[in-house]
Order: structure tokens, then C-alpha cells, then sequence
């Protein structure tokens, strides 16, 4: 007789003899956890999934980028790697996020009782499971939003991209607000004494030239600051987009979740191997108890 065993001496015709023993409760077992499995998957909510994708600008400064002509970044193109981890940090802020909390209602959208002591912890949770920012392969930013709501998905990530630049603005603008009151002072400054110069040459004319150079000196000097004030004050005033658009968002027509074949098979598998196991155990322990009670 041919020996039906293999790696370790492992007798295969006790396989074969359990699965014969027990084919016909394994069989239900198997349709009634895939009934069930593909019944639950069902009444799990489907969400859809949309995606905005923008480029960051290489520069965040329009002053340099149009009134310098020794810059060397074109103001139109794309941005570099560090421009992409900027935007990344910005679109997946605290900042952000309670801006699109705010305008969405998401604490009432997401089922969150408004006087829950943990509302704001459960939001960061369900924000972070629901809505993405990575960066693509080319240097670009993708925004991935799923919702019950396919038309909420899309708005959601259009917003989020449209307030990069709200945000942007806003972080630029105070920025140049102080850097304009810095210069502006400080040209008052050289434009005093500018005047001062000159009023000493009209008292003192013997000093004509030393005058003139420290004239023609702080002249330039103030050219100077002026021209940076003006920048500052182009930054401070100009609102421009710190992006380029690639994808808006728009509404998903199938559902990205949940996948019902994938609950099907994991919860039929998963009860089947179950019951597999428990069969195992009972076959071990009346082998082990029947010995005992045969003595």
C-alpha cells in the first residue's frame, strides 16, 4: 500500500478522513458565513472617493520673481521639491483643517454630538481616516477625499485647494506687512540724513566735495531701499495663486468603499477557518479523553 504521508512523516489520509468526517457541516458553515458576510456588506454605507491635484509655484514672491531681473526662477514655472513639502505641511495643518471643519460642518456631517467632551478628538480621527495629502511623483500634490457624499468629496477637496492659497496669502502678506514697516523706517532714516547732508553743504560750502560723495552715497543707498519697499509692498498688496491647477475634483460615479467581495470572501474564509479550528480541538480532545476513560 502506498504511503500517503509527506515532509515530516505527516500522515495526509488524516487530513482527507477529517474533511470527509466533517464535509457536510464545513459546507453550511461556508454558505451561511457567506450569506451573512455578503448581507453585512450591504448595510456598511458606501463612501466615494474624489482627488484634487495642484502644482506649487516656485516662488512665493511676486515683487522678485517680475521686478528683479537677476532672479533666476521664471515666475511661471513649477515648483521644486521644497515647494511641494511646503504645501504639503500647509494643506495637512491644524489650520486647515478647522477652516474645513468650519465651513462644512463636519462635526454634524460626521454624526459627532455637538456636546460631546470628545467631539474635537473624534474629528481629528474620522478627518485623518477620510481625507489625504501626498505628494505624486512629479512633484505634485494630491488632495483625496472620501465621503457618503460624492458631491461633498469633490467640494471638500476643491476647498482645500482653493484655501492653500487663502492660507498662503495670509502667512505672506504679515510677513511683507512687517518687512514694509522695517524699510519704510529705515528709508525715512537715510532720507534724514540725506537732508542733513545737504544742509550742511548749504552751511559750509568748503566742504564741497566730501558732501557730494556722501550725497551721491546715501542717494543710492536710499534708491536701494526704496526699490525693496516697493517689492514688499507689492507682496503686501498683490494677491496671487500659489498653485497651478492640474485636477479639480469632481463627483465619483462608483463607490470606492467598501468592497463587497473583499468582506465576502474574508468573513466566509475567516468563519470557515474558525470552524475548522474548534473541529480540530474536538476531535483532539475526545482522543485524549477516551483513553483515560477506557482505563
Amino acid at each position: 500500500m502506498k504511503d500517503k504521508s509527506f515532509g515530516n512523516g505527516y500522515d495526509l489520509s488524516l487530513s482527507v478522513a477529517f474533511f470527509k468526517k466533517w464535509k457536510t457541516l464545513l459546507i453550511v458553515v461556508f454558505l451561511v458565513a457567506l450569506a451573512v458576510s455578503v448581507g453585512i456588506s450591504f448595510l456598511v454605507t458606501p463612501r466615494y472617493m474624489s482627488t484634487a491635484v495642484i502644482f506649487p509655484t516656485n516662488s512665493n514672491r511676486i515683487s522678485k520673481a517680475i521686478m528683479d531681473y537677476h532672479y533666476s526662477l521664471d515666475f511661471m514655472d513649477y515648483g521644486i521639491e521644497r515647494d511641494c513639502e511646503y504645501a504639503i505641511q500647509i494643506l495637512s495643518s491644524q489650520t486647515m483643517q478647522r477652516a474645513v471643519a468650519e465651513h462644512f460642518n463636519l462635526i454634524e456631517h460626521y454624526g459627532i454630538a455637538a456636546d460631546d467632551p470628545h467631539k474635537f478628538f473624534k474629528l481629528d480621527e474620522m478627518y485623518a481616516s477620510y481625507i489625504n495629502v501626498r505628494r505624486t511623483d512629479y512633484l505634485g500634490v494630491k488632495i483625496t477625499v472620501q465621503d457618503v457624499d460624492p458631491v461633498w468629496a469633490a467640494d471638500i477637496a476643491n476647498y482645500m485647494a482653493d484655501y492653500y492659497d487663502t492660507l498662503c496669502h495670509e502667512l505672506h502678506h504679515s510677513r511683507a506687512v512687517d518687512a514694509y514697516a522695517i524699510m519704510d523706517e529705515v528709508c525715512r532714516n537715510v532720507e534724514q540724513d540725506l537732508h542733513a547732508i545737504e544742509d550742511t553743504l548749504r552751511a559750509h560750502p568748503q566742504y564741497a566735495v566730501s558732501s557730494q560723495q556722501l550725497i551721491a552715497d546715501k542717494s543710492k543707498e536710499l534708491a536701494t531701499l526704496q526699490t525693496r519697499a516697493t517689492q514688499r509692498k507689492v507682496d503686501m498688496n498683490n494677491e496671487v495663486s500659489y498653485k497651478f491647477w492640474l485636477d479639480h475634483a469632481t463627483p465619483a460615479d462608483k463607490k470606492c468603499y467598501p468592497k463587497r467581495i473583499i468582506i465576502a470572501l474574508l468573513g466566509s474564509f475567516g468563519t470557515l477557518a474558525m470552524c475548522i479550528l474548534v473541529l480540530l480541538l474536538v476531535d483532539y480532545r475526545r482522543k485524549t479523553v477516551q483513553p483515560t476513560d477506557a482505563q
